[in-house]
């Protein structure tokens, strides 16, 4: 005896009285087909309805409120629940059409199971719309930022596939319980193949949750490379150089390196450094009031903190000076250098101060015969 047959007999044993209604209904002489073509459009017709009264409504009473979560929630809901009331009018159908109990029971898991298919995929929508606002309302939600976003939403995706799977198991009365030992074993199995990408998966993790970097910050790697984060994966992570070109890291390795992150701190302001070398008998005032001229008429270099200069040594052909200024954001720093470095230039020309390179003299004993 199979698992139908033994809830057929199951449901003999326990008949339930029907409402006053559906015996009177039942006492109508009406045709099977002609009922079944009722009922199905009586159903469209109750969605239609709901569609118009209910979400009429609600929708009157969202435009009341300053944001759009509510709007955004309700175009969600209308969807699922029209077909939602279409899928209880084929329920009822198929229970007039008096079917035998195997074929009816089913009918109704299958038409359950892709109702339980419409709320999961409306669960998937929902929980992003929900921790979109709730990343933008960070005041509320301290917890889910920018950053954190992706992992709770991997996370949420994750718990609502598995309710999802679990209920339509269930319905068709599926025992789980021998295939989650299997799954036990092979996830060990798998555990032991897969440990480089889990060491990735993991420290995507970290790297989400500790935030050393987020999108949009410009880093520079132990290796020298330095670009732009475009995207932070619960497997790697993408920069941007400035050629243009994108690069993939695991996150392991980006868990384990030194990273320097030039747009994190408290200001995106970004210091720049122009090492100047003079030579010597050039007057060392004159030097430092071309440097601070130049880097004032720069428009890219900040007023606040002021440019300043420093000399830091004697060098083996010249003075050594640098010249340092603020300038707005690191992306700015390769043009704001190429103009820096044209002005001081041309205003050591104008002023004859030689900027001094390696020289070497040969002098001559006497002269060969």
């Amino acid at each position: 005896m199979n698992v139908f047959q033994n809830e057929a007999a199951v449901a003999t044993e326990q008949q339930v009285a029907l409402p006053a209604w559906l015996e009177t209904y039942d006492s109508w002489d009406v045709p099977l087909p002609i009922e079944a073509i009722g009922i199905i459009i009586l159903s469209f017709v109750l969605a239609t309805l709901v569609d118009r009264i209910l979400f009429v409504f609600l929708r009157a009473l969202a435009k009341r409120t300053s944001g759009s979560f509510d709007d955004q929630l309700l175009l969600l809901l209308r969807r699922p629940v029209i077909k939602s009331v279409v899928l209880a009018g084929l329920a009822f159908v198929t229970w007039r059409l008096g079917m035998d109990f195997s074929s009816e029971a089913v009918t109704f898991r299958a038409l359950i199971s892709i109702g339980v298919v419409i709320w999961v995929l409306f669960a998937f929508r929902f929980s992003k719309l929900f921790l979109l606002s709730a990343s933008e309302a960070t005041e509320r939600f301290s917890i889910v930022e920018g950053r954190t976003y992706p992992l709770f939403d991997n996370l949420a995706k994750l718990v609502i596939f598995g309710a999802g799977t679990y209920g339509i198991l269930s319905i068709w009365r599926i025992d789980i319980t021998g295939w989650a030992a299997s799954a036990g074993i092979i996830g060990i199995a798998v555990g032991f193949a897969s440990k480089d990408t889990l060491s990735n998966l993991f420290a995507g993790v970290f790297i989400i949750a500790d935030a050393p970097y987020k999108v949009g910050d410009f880093i520079v790697l132990e290796s020298g490379e330095r670009g732009q984060v475009i995207n932070i994966g619960l497997r790697s992570t993408r920069i941007l150089t400035r050629d243009d070109i994108e690069i993939t890291i695991p996150n392991a390795v980006m868990g384990n390196a030194r990273i320097t992150n030039e747009t994190s701190g408290p200001s995106p302001k970004h210091r720049i450094r122009v090492r100047i070398g003079v030579a010597y008998g050039s007057d060392i005032d004159i030097v430092r009031e071309i440097l601070i001229k130049a880097a004032a008429d720069e428009p890219g270099i900040c007023d606040d903190p002021e440019p300043r200069v420093r000399f830091r040594s004697f060098g083996d052909s010249g003075l050594n000076l640098e010249l340092m200024g603020w300038i707005p954001e690191p992306v700015l720093r390769g043009g704001i250098l190429d103009g820096l470095n044209t002005r001081v230039y041309k205003s050591f020309n104008a002023n004859g101060i030689e900027i001094p390179y390696p020289k070497q003299d040969l002098y001559l004993k006497e002269m060969p015969r």
